[in-house]
């Protein structure tokens, strides 16, 4: 298993070494030792960041699925691969073996193939967390069609845009979803997004909710009845390593949504590559991720990653409040879950709660904690450790975006010390650069920058679907030679890295530039305080003053204001300095945020600036109705 599991810090250090001297020969190696080719490739790499054009394991063919199902068969065929666990608790989990995923798989492909669907055709997928979602993901695998996950969560005009951009001619989606105590009317949304959607010819839908809904006739079709009749084998289409595997769309910070394109062999190898050692996953291990399949998390690290691996991955439906606070728990304890990953938000919200949710709880299986989707604060990190590690879990607060595909830095448990805040180490391969404002690479330790990434990794995205123009500028002309990740970073005395926010979210006060992060991080460590968010807003004087939205604990909730605003201040002083107090400080009842869990400073920009006749699509966001409360009370 050489260069593919590593287990102490000085292979730690020896593998990276060798990834960054000679990434082409690390990357053969992986990539040879590890996975099933139809064909092996003819160059490694080929790569001009200047022209944004990045080709892996080129010549190379194989098919995706064959490495996540086929392989495992004769050896992990009866072995859970996918664990449903459903929204509502009294309705069974569900244990999907690796020889059952082959046959559903199989009989979803042929469904496709029967509905006039082939390879280098997208297929939008608008499905709720139930196994029928991570079966149609690897079923257009299959056959070679390109998916586009959409989450299951946006609104219609979301979902429009996002087919008439790729394309689709297939959309497959079911007749509603559960969350916590409510139902959706998912295919009410469906046929509102369609209106717009002339390519779509034909609809595929589950039944979960058994909600009477509209079919249209000739269009929408009943998926069961077709699976039922399907063949139970469908021969693997044969791809080339750098044909298209998935589109997944990432909101841009201006304009319309960025369709980022991965392609087959590179995705594959790293994001199996990073599952296994920032896991350490072992052969009976059950691994929890909680995102969401319409996620970049949910496509790397609870499908393709953990099923190249032949790990059993658990789909969870349902919401960590339903239907109370200890689902989570409850299911670790249930499942005997040995790594949690999931998201500082989630964390902050269950930290809030009694501990007797927690205590009720034997945790005891666990045996690695993870953080994705921004930065952990040190509150949050510690209330993580202490109560749900038991102080013997190492966390790891992993860094990396849709774009990456996978993980880029994080701790790797067992062998990279930990820090609170910090994402630690870069992974083998990944070589990060600090940059001035002048393009200027910064060296040496105890500094801070731009965090670009000098060197491709297989999982980089090639392109934005439709658009390689704006890939380009987006990502590829900030600093010459460079992808710049929009993060801002610093680097401490000994190496670590530390994410400092997006490099938007760095306001300049006085002269001085500050990050975002580590101000919240220091209101978040006042007892009264739940979570916070700072924006910039213009001043006559600085330039730019601090606005800050805070949401308070309970036991904040009858404190008075105005000496609260003085405490929140003081803190910030005592952990930054008085440079970074804030001139206004609005008390919030919760925070605008992406159903991913990011909070739209966009929006809390423009409240704060009070230029709010433009807000943009609030539709797509988890709680809409805060906007319009945060705007009323407004400093």
């Amino acid at each position: 298993m050489s260069n593919y599991h590593i287990k102490h810090l000085e292979e730690y250090f020896s593998v990276y070494r060798k990834s960054v001297r000679d990434p082409e020969l690390f990357w053969s190696e992986v990539a040879e030792e590890h996975f099933m080719w139809r064909k092996k490739w003819d160059q490694v790499l080929d790569w001009d960041f200047d022209k944004a054009e990045i080709s892996w394991f080129k010549g190379a063919q194989l098919n995706i699925t064959e490495n996540c199902i086929d392989r495992h068969l004769y050896t992990r065929g009866n072995k859970t691969a996918i664990l449903f666990e459903p929204n509502d608790p009294k309705e069974p989990a569900i244990h999907i073996t690796y020889r059952q995923l082959h046959e559903r798989v199989s009989k979803f492909a042929n469904v496709l193939k029967d509905q006039g669907i082939g390879k280098g055709d997208r297929v939008c997928i608008y499905l709720p967390m139930i196994p029928e979602l991570a079966v149609a993901v690897l079923a257009c695998a299959r056959i070679g069609a390109i998916h586009s996950v959409v989450f299951a969560g946006f609104s219609a005009t979301a979902l429009s845009t996002r087919i008439n951009d790729c394309g689709a001619k297939m959309l497959i989606t079911s007749d509603g979803s559960f969350r916590g105590a409510k139902s959706i009317d998912l295919k009410g949304i469906v046929d509102e997004a369609l209106e717009d959607c002339p390519g779509v010819a034909a609809v595929l839908v589950a039944k979960r909710t058994h909600a009477e809904i509209h079919m249209e006739a000739g269009r929408d079709h009943w998926l069961q009845p077709l699976l039922d009749d399907a063949y139970g084998d469908c021969v693997p289409e044969v791809m080339d390593s750098e044909d298209p595997l998935f589109i997944l769309y990432t909101s841009g910070s201006t304009g319309k949504p960025k369709g980022m394109m991965h392609t087959t062999a590179g995705y594959m190898v790293y994001s199996a590559y990073t599952f296994k050692n920032v896991f350490q996953q072992k052969e009976n291990d059950v691994y929890w991720c909680t995102a969401d399949i319409g996620w970049i998390t949910g496509h790397s690290y609870i499908v393709y990653g953990p099923l190249a691996n032949g790990a059993t991955t658990v789909m969870f439906e349902g919401v960590p409040s339903y239907p109370d606070y200890s689902r989570f728990w409850d299911i670790i304890d249930k499942h005997k879950i040995t790594q949690l990953y999931t998201a500082p938000t989630a964390i902050r919200a269950l930290a809030k709660e009694n501990l007797d949710f927690v205590t009720s709880h034997d945790l005891s299986s666990l045996r690695i904690l993870g953080t994705v989707g921004e930065p952990i604060n040190e509150e949050a990190w510690h209330w993580y450790n202490d109560h749900i590690g038991k102080k013997k879990c190492p966390i790891v607060d992993t860094w990396w975006q849709t774009e990456t595909g996978g993980i880029l830095i994080s701790p790797i448990p067992f062998v990279t010390p930990t820090i609170p805040t910090y994402a630690t180490l870069p992974m083998p391969g990944i070589q990060p650069a600090l940059m001035d404002e002048n393009g200027e690479e910064i060296k040496g330790n105890q500094v801070d920058g731009r965090l670009c990434i000098k060197f491709p990794w297989p999982s980089i995205a090639r392109t934005i679907w439709g658009d390689h123009q704006r890939y380009k500028d987006t990502y590829f002309s900030a600093f010459k030679g460079m992808y710049f990740t929009g993060d801002g970073a610093l680097r401490d005395e000994v190496g670590y890295y530390r994410i400092t926010g997006r490099v938007d979210d760095v306001i300049i006060v006085s002269g001085h530039n500050l990050g975002t992060a580590p101000i919240e991080d220091s209101i978040n460590e006042h007892p009264a305080v739940a979570e916070s968010a700072i924006v910039g807003f213009p001043h006559d004087i600085k330039g730019n003053a601090l606005y800050g939205y805070v949401i308070l604990k309970e036991t904040g909730e009858g404190r008075d204001r105005d000496n609260l605003r003085k405490e929140i201040n003081q803190v910030i002083t005592e952990h930054i300095g008085p440079i970074a107090k804030l001139d206004k400080i609005q008390f919030v009842s919760g925070l605008p945020k992406t159903r991913s869990g990011k909070i739209m400073r966009r929006i809390l920009r423009k409240i704060a600036s009070k230029d709010t006749s433009n807000l943009g699509d609030t539709s797509t966001l988890l709680n809409p109705e805060v906007v319009a409360e945060i705007m009323k009370e407004a400093l």
